[in-house]
């Protein structure tokens, strides 16, 4: 079923909205306070890595070892994402090249 242009746009307008929001709500939280809380702090230093966490685990729960080549394009990956990312420490860099080198082994080496 397709929508309509004007309920597409008012879609992206509530998506939008919404999205600039939650981004602007912690500095209009925290911005009359000189200091951060420290559980504010403490969720800053533990959230980014467990997150991380969580998405390599849902991203690898569907890998079936027993089967070959099964599991070889994640490893690969997972691989260049860990080198990559402890040679330039740039997240954005090993992640971006890590799901390039997934996307192109599976497309054309595993395939």
């Amino acid at each position: 079923m397709a929508i309509d242009y004007k309920t597409a746009i008012a879609i992206i307008a509530v998506a939008a909205v919404c999205t600039f929001a939650t981004r602007l709500f912690p500095f209009a939280l925290f911005s009359k306070s000189e200091t951060i809380p420290k559980s504010v702090q403490y969720l800053g230093k533990v959230l980014p890595p467990a997150v991380i966490a969580t998405l390599v685990i849902y991203c690898l729960k569907d890998v079936n070892l027993s089967q070959f080549p099964s599991g070889i394009a994640e490893l690969i990956s997972i691989a260049l994402v860990v080198g990559v990312h402890a040679w330039k420490k740039n997240t954005l860099l090993s992640i971006g090249l890590g799901t390039a080198c997934y996307m192109i082994l599976i497309r054309t080496v595993f395939a």
